[in-house]
């Protein structure tokens, strides 16, 4: 299941900080297009764009030995993969790294869906500080199941993660339109809560399944149940305080009031029933 777009709201103010997200995670990718070539795209590539990945993502064993690596070993020869930045920064940078074009296509995607509902809540500073803090959490959460991994991470998925947790606590009823490619390929909608639900359980049970041989899976589960999870509690604690359309409060709306999750369209019937 893949989210295509979310049902329309107002939004405040646009979303400037998501489309910058976006826009960089966008730019470092074509810099990286440049080191890897044209297999890059497709998880290829060679030596230069590795180099890059050892420079700039987060590496477990460089936290854990507190020093980071500075030599690559090639048979007869070396290469240099010292870092300019220190290992904590790596936090960072990792979160704008991609391993190729459908990774970073599938994680803007993401983005793009549930990141401006998030900034208009928290504001554009705000917002801002969650995402960068969610990513280097659900960082720590990876590193905590492996520590001596020497394989660097990369992808925003961790700090996304953190948005669609904090989706999830404030916008359960929004209705996503969904791709669906199982047989057949088609276009869906599901109300944010079973999406949501069903992607960290899905997250959940394959990092369970993953514990122990980490290193021969090159997706980072944790990071996203870690990203995840930090979603969801700061979503429980914005939630009493969130305003809905017009600068309603949530928390204090009278009585037969709709929260801005429902808002987007009127009901559905069918035969005379209500369906949605």
């Amino acid at each position: 299941m893949l989210p295509i777009s979310d049902a329309g709201r107002r939004h405040g103010s646009f979303p400037v900080v998501n489309v910058a997200l976006i826009g960089l995670n966008s730019l470092v990718f074509l810099y990286e297009i440049t080191l890897g070539g044209f297999g890059f795209l497709f998880g290829g590539g060679g030596l230069p764009i590795f180099v890059f990945f050892l420079e700039f993502g987060f590496i477990p064993a460089e936290l854990s030995s507190g020093r980071g690596f500075e030599l690559l070993s090639l048979g007869a020869g070396a290469v240099s993969i010292a870092s300019p930045i220190a290992t904590w920064g790596t936090m960072l940078t990792s979160m704008f790294i991609h391993g190729s074009l459908m990774h970073v296509i599938g994680n803007m995607l993401f983005l793009w869906v549930f990141g401006d509902n998030i900034e208009d809540t928290f504001g554009h500073v705000k917002y801002l500080l969650f995402y960068l803090v969610a990513g280097v959490l659900a960082t720590l959460s990876h590193y905590a199941i492996d520590p001596s991994s020497q394989t660097p991470l990369v992808g925003a998925s961790g700090a996304i993660s953190g948005v669609m947790g904090a989706y999830l606590l404030l916008y359960p009823r929004n209705r996503i339109r969904t791709l669906l490619i199982y047989f057949l390929i088609t276009v869906i909608e599901l109300r944010a809560v079973w999406l949501l639900v069903i992607w960290f359980a899905l997250q959940a049970i394959q990092g369970l399944l993953s514990i122990g041989v980490s290193h021969e899976v090159s997706t980072a589960f944790f990071a996203h149940i870690g990203g995840f999870v930090v979603g969801v509690i700061v979503g429980l604690a914005v939630r009493p305080f969130r305003r809905g359309p017009g600068g309603v409060s949530r928390s204090g709306g009278g009585r037969g009031r709709r929260g801005d999750d429902e808002y987007q369209r009127p009901p559905q019937y069918w035969r005379g029933r209500r369906i949605d």
